[in-house]
């Protein structure tokens, strides 16, 4: 069967451009080629050294390169970043935005005193997706007031001086199938909503994993999230109706879950494996929140655990922590797996209120404690319940 497409006389008289960068002078005398119609850049294999920032100030754009190839360098010591997308006259027209931009296959990388390797402004419908970014002086990639549907997938964002991706009053994101290592954080989300964060791959991080500000109706969920010095999760400022579901999150010294300032917000289906310090720790700024169906453990298996509790290093101990609820409100623990723990399962401080802790198993704990405790202290919380609990602390991990 033969179809029929039809188009306007604009676009037959103006067919989309596709601009070969090899032919141009230099990148941004490509980038400036496109129509105000907007059509695609190809960018071609090569080192390319940039001194002052690439520019796109077209919508309808995509810009494509040769894989990890094409490798733009930014050579810039001023703070600048390697690629900028942003309208051209966003200084005088306060409404200035673009959309629908593209930016696909291939690498950017900085060094100690450049900026981010991609800063995206006022776009609207960006699309990121197979970079590799890399040793940035700012953030890997950077956008703000993209508000509408921000996209980044299929990344390699890595080894950058700030967040590896840094959100900042954006809105309707999806941030999916990534990996991050060894970022100062992996992503930061500030000043936005709707944040849809699934299946990336965040490790080796120096300070935290993820950190949320100010942002509400969001779900991080089945990521691994691994080794970072400080937290893995971070919510704070105002957050509210968000889920951490489904993650792993592994060897962390600092932490696993840190809500400072979060309300009616779930921590469900989570395994906090060798966390260190408080796998949730919820603050007196934050209240209203369901803890369930996680699974808190150390390193034992089948009788024995695979790990030291007095490695060396400390990344590389036996280690499993529980809960602290520090003057918060209107929380339920239920259906929860604790194991393995150095110390306690559950501890309350500073006058909690409405606390339910209930149909949790509980077994070998106060491993590292230099004093016994009971696996459940909720001190002076006020109408607070605590039954029906299996606690049983004599089931003992060889090594």
């Amino acid at each position: 069967m033969a179809w029929l497409a039809t188009m306007s006389s604009a676009a037959t008289n103006t067919p989309p451009a596709v601009i070969d960068a090899a032919k141009h002078p230099s990148l941004q005398a490509a980038l400036d080629a496109l129509p105000a119609s907007g059509g695609m850049v190809v960018l071609p294999a090569g080192d390319f050294e940039l001194t002052q920032p690439l520019r796109l100030a077209r919508e309808n754009a995509r810009i494509e390169g040769a894989g990890a190839a094409t490798h733009l360098i930014n050579k810039n010591t001023n703070g600048q970043p390697a690629f900028i997308v942003a309208p051209a006259d966003r200084a005088k027209n306060k409404k200035a935005q673009l959309w629908r931009v593209q930016i696909g296959n291939f690498r950017v990388s900085g060094g100690t005193n450049s900026g981010d390797g991609i800063r995206a402004e006022f776009v609207q419908e960006i699309f990121i997706h197979g970079l590799s970014i890399d040793h940035n002086g700012g953030h890997g990639i950077n956008l703000v007031d993209c508000h509408e549907n921000p996209r980044v997938v299929h990344c390699n964002i890595t080894y950058n001086a700030q967040a590896g991706l840094n959100l900042t009053n954006c809105h309707d994101i999806v941030v999916n199938a990534n990996q991050f290592e060894e970022n100062l954080d992996a992503v930061r989300c500030v000043d936005s909503f709707n944040l849809t964060m699934n299946g990336n791959n965040v490790d080796d991080h120096l300070r935290h994993g993820v950190v949320i500000e100010n942002t509400y109706g969001s779900v991080l969920s089945g990521n691994m999230i691994e080794e970072c010095n400080g937290i893995a999760i971070v919510l704070d400022r105002d957050c509210y109706g968000i889920t951490l579901s489904a993650n792993v999150i592994a060897h962390h010294l600092g932490g696993g879950i840190d809500l400072r300032d979060a309300w009616g917000c779930a921590v469900s289906a989570n395994t906090f494996t060798l966390v260190h310090t408080n796998s949730i720790a919820i603050g007196p700024a934050s209240g209203r929140i369901t803890v369930t169906g996680n699974n808190f453990c150390n390193s034992y298996v089948g009788g024995k655990d695979r790990r030291l509790k007095d490695s060396p290093q400390p990344m590389s101990r036996d280690a499993s922590s529980g809960i602290l609820l520090d003057g918060t409100s209107d929380i339920v623990i239920s259906g929860n797996s604790f194991s393995g723990l150095d110390g306690q399962a559950v501890r309350a401080t500073n006058n909690c209120q409405r606390i339910v802790v209930n149909n949790n198993v509980i077994v070998d704990f106060n491993r590292k404690a230099p004093k016994k405790k009971p696996a459940i202290v909720l001190g002076s919380a006020h109408e607070s319940v605590v039954k029906d609990n299996i606690i049983k602390q004599d089931v003992g991990s060889k090594r």
